[in-house]
């Protein structure tokens, strides 16, 4: 079976057009490295099926998407952690992470180990309005951990923090990932957190310019 993300995939819009074609590595951490507007975000979400676009997506030899069959995000094994947490505040961190998982139908799945690598097991119990910026970061990423996903997709996960909480919890995110062993696609117009990945793929104005 191949061990890569094959995609052949373009999406058209009135004033913008993603026309991507690239296969890449099934494991490890990959840069989607570009400007605002340079079609990173909707990458991410054609890979999700948040968006359908035209064309083919294999991930490790498994059809998401061709010209007669379209996965639904629910039934793609990856996570998604975005800009913003967007946990529900209505919820303990315990509840975030259990709702994301009772969707996945993994709800009675244990949580213990990546909640102990990310450290957040003093935060269980609190709302996500009394959580600061980083620690808000670690419990989207705990929730896109916990339904052992095979793929991680993040979109400027870092990109609401002070520099210095970025950096440390971006050097989490690749710890997490790596130590799960599993691809991680993670978008970032910031080049030194682009060097710090396995891989660069670099997208201008909608076309694969580089990797």
């Amino acid at each position: 079976m191949a061990q890569t993300i094959d995609i052949d995939l373009t999406l058209r819009w009135p004033d913008f057009t993603l026309q991507v074609q690239q296969s890449l590595p099934g494991r490890g951490v990959i840069a989607l490295f570009g400007h605002s507007g340079s079609g990173k975000t909707t990458l991410l979400r054609c890979v999700a099926g948040l968006e359908r676009p035209s064309g083919t997506l294999r991930f490790k030899g498994e059809v998401w998407q061709d010209a007669k069959s379209f996965l639904p995000p629910n039934r793609r094994p990856l996570g998604y952690v975005f800009q913003d947490a967007n946990l529900f505040p209505h919820l303990t961190v315990l509840g975030n992470l259990r709702y994301g998982m009772k969707r996945a139908g993994r709800a009675n799945a244990d949580l213990g180990p990546i909640v102990e690598l990310l450290g957040i097991g003093h935060l269980l119990e609190r709302r996500p309005q009394l959580l600061s910026g980083g620690e808000r970061q670690r419990v989207a990423i705990a929730r896109a951990m916990a339904n052992a996903p095979k793929l991680l997709l993040a979109d400027e996960p870092t990109g609401n923090l002070d520099v210095a909480t970025a950096d440390i919890v971006f050097d989490e995110l690749l710890r997490v990932v790596r130590s799960q062993h599993i691809a991680a696609l993670i978008a970032t117009h910031n080049p030194d957190l682009a060097a710090r990945m396995d891989r660069i793929v670099t997208l201008r104005d909608g076309l694969l310019v580089a990797s």
